[in-house]
């Protein structure tokens, strides 16, 4: 089968770039010719199909217009099409690279198309159902004008307003009409994408995110500090957890990301002059691995609704078990007590208590608290069991 692979870049910069590479590879090995079709970008892996790449929607002067529609992208869909007759697309995020005008041309080609769904866009125009530190569905999946009145993007009448007409044009255009079937990366997801009637429950399906257990080695034995690794965002908690280590200055933790949190961060660290926290800056690979390997356990504070965690089956993959924010994704992936321990989002004194308890556990305890994690992603989360979810979601489109 031919499959169109569609997002905004074609390479790993974020976690649905990673997704829609390893999605590739798998169905490659199972016989399937899979196209990609994504933004034009400098850093974009090689392949024959680069010169279909449209020039990116951006938030610049002269590329701004192509977030709202991309003219050169629905047309160079369209000959794409033409050209490699594909069975159908698998769509994840295009809204500003390639925007909503790519919709139509399913339509019109009469393309079955799924849509993975790494975020909250249909129903939150900044993607997170987050603003000013709380959760906020304000929105509902339809009064997309309220992103502008509460200025969720970047605190900007002119930022959020653009969003919010990004969200209005891409409804129009058929965000929702023109996709055959969705995928949500968590069963929370869905529902909260399903409680304001945006998509019926028949549209939607769950498939968890996944990994290929075989490119990671388990460590052996636990390390002696804690590890956070991630964008450095307000949604990810990161702050909280800084601030729990405070009074735990015994217990090291590390940093590995960057993000726009960053240099306050840093700041914060300075100026209550925390020797036990340590910033690592962007790790990556097998570098990153053995990050991993040398902690105790990874820590993930979210405060936003997140969708699925793939930071925790990376940590499960490497054997390391995870202290997590009982919110969003989170608590389909981590069995407190069993791989990890959870704790309420935000409550900084909880995750104290969880960081104490962990770093006191015996060495065969945490040993086994990560076989268990590694275990669950070979059974759970691993490649064959991804194949056969998202297969059963194509022949309900295509048969």
């Amino acid at each position: 089968m031919k499959i169109l692979n569609i997002g905004h870049f074609y390479h790993v910069k974020g976690g649905s770039d990673r997704y829609m590479m390893s999605m590739e590879k798998l169905l490659q090995e199972h016989g399937h010719e899979v196209i990609p079709f994504a933004g034009k970008d400098e850093e974009n892996e090689p392949t024959p199909y680069s010169n279909y790449f449209p020039v990116a929607g951006d938030v610049t002067p002269s590329q701004i217009m192509r977030i709202f529609y991309n003219r050169e992208a629905a047309r160079n869909l369209n000959s794409l099409i033409t050209d490699v007759q594909p069975d159908m697309a698998h769509m994840h995020i295009y809204y500003a690279k390639l925007s909503a005008s790519i919709l139509p041309v399913f339509k019109k080609r009469n393309l079955p198309v799924v849509q993975t769904m790494h975020e909250y866009k249909a129903i939150c125009p900044v993607y997170t159902l987050y603003r000013d530190g709380h959760i906020c569905t304000d929105c509902q999946g339809k009064h997309f004008y309220k992103a502008f009145l509460n200025r969720c993007n970047k605190s900007s009448f002119a930022h959020s307003g653009a969003i919010a007409l990004q969200s209005y044009i891409a409804r129009w255009m058929g965000d929702v009409r023109n996709v055959d079937h969705f995928i949500t990366v968590s069963e929370f997801q869905r529902q909260q994408i399903l409680q304001f009637d945006v998509l019926k429950p028949e549209q939607i399906t769950t498939v968890h995110n996944f990994l290929d257990a075989t490119e990671y080695e388990p460590g052996d034995q636990p390390g002696n500090y804690f590890l956070y690794f991630g964008r450095l965002d307000k949604t990810k908690g990161v702050m909280t957890l800084i601030q729990a280590m405070k009074e735990l200055p015994d217990i090291e933790l590390r940093i590995a990301g960057t993000g726009p949190q960053e240099e306050e961060l840093r700041s914060f660290v300075e100026e209550n002059s925390l020797t036990n926290v340590r910033f690592l800056g962007f790790r990556s690979g097998a570098d990153l691995h053995d990050t991993i390997r040398g902690a105790i356990a990874c820590v993930i504070p979210s405060e936003w609704y997140e969708t699925f965690g793939l930071t925790t089956i990376e940590s499960f993959a490497l054997g390391r078990p995870v202290i997590g924010a009982a919110i969003g994704g989170i608590t389909e992936v981590i069995s407190d007590g069993k791989d990890g321990l959870l704790f309420e989002s935000g409550n900084m004194s909880q995750l104290r208590e969880k960081i104490s308890w962990m770093a006191a556990q015996p060495q065969e305890t945490l040993v086994a608290m990560g076989q268990h994690g590694r275990k669950k992603v070979e059974t759970q989360f691993g490649r064959e069991k991804h194949y056969e979810n998202l297969s059963a979601v194509y022949d309900k489109i295509l048969h």
